[in-house]
């Protein structure tokens, strides 16, 4: 399927890169490939604009699962073009403008895509004085209260509320200067 006339047939591709991407990335299962054919080459015979989808799905792919910066992208496109069966220059040009528009947003949902457990959204923390319990000793001693609020992008959160005293705190800040001294080994051999 050629590109079309000029800017009328540059802001198909556009449209169509668009649409694969709100398809691939972003969830949008609404925008399904007989739509996207009505809406921007209803001229186009079905497999012919299947083909075409199917190039562009897979340029994209290409490019999204390498996160291409702008030299990469630019070497890539261009051997495309040279290659039997590749893209012409003008759909060149358009990937490349659709990928530097779109690229952060392409990658953040690849990123969210691929995260398996929750995340850790936000952290407060606090101390305070227990004013209540069992053992009279224990009153007026001072506790760290942590809240913790755990999800993923897009679904309700949870909230852990956690309450350490003096030995507890102390037992966790030296767990989490061995986790830094290991993460300092480590980026400091690579």
């Amino acid at each position: 399927l050629a590109l079309g006339a000029g800017s009328e047939g540059c802001k198909a591709l556009a449209a169509l890169l668009s649409g694969i991407a709100q398809a691939a990335y972003h969830g949008n299962a609404a925008l399904t490939a007989e739509l996207l054919r009505g809406q921007l080459y209803p001229e186009a015979a079905p497999e012919e604009f299947a083909a075409l989808r199917a190039k562009m799905g897979g340029l994209l792919q290409s490019i999204a699962s390498a996160d291409m910066d702008l030299n990469q992208l630019e070497a890539f496109l261009t051997a495309q073009t040279k290659k039997q069966g590749g893209i012409t220059s003008d759909q060149a040009a358009v990937l490349a403008k659709f990928w530097k528009n779109h690229r952060v947003k392409i990658h953040e949902s690849l990123v969210n895509q691929s995260r398996w457990d929750n995340v850790l959204k936000n952290m407060n923390w606090r101390v305070d004085l227990k004013s209540q319990s069992r053992h009279i000793d224990q009153i007026n001693t001072p506790v760290a209260i942590v809240e913790m609020e755990l999800g993923k992008n897009g679904q309700e959160s949870e909230f852990l509320c956690l309450e350490f005293d003096e030995a507890k705190v102390s037992q966790m800040l030296k767990k989490l200067s061995e986790i830094e001294e290991s993460m300092t080994a480590l980026t400091q051999t690579t």
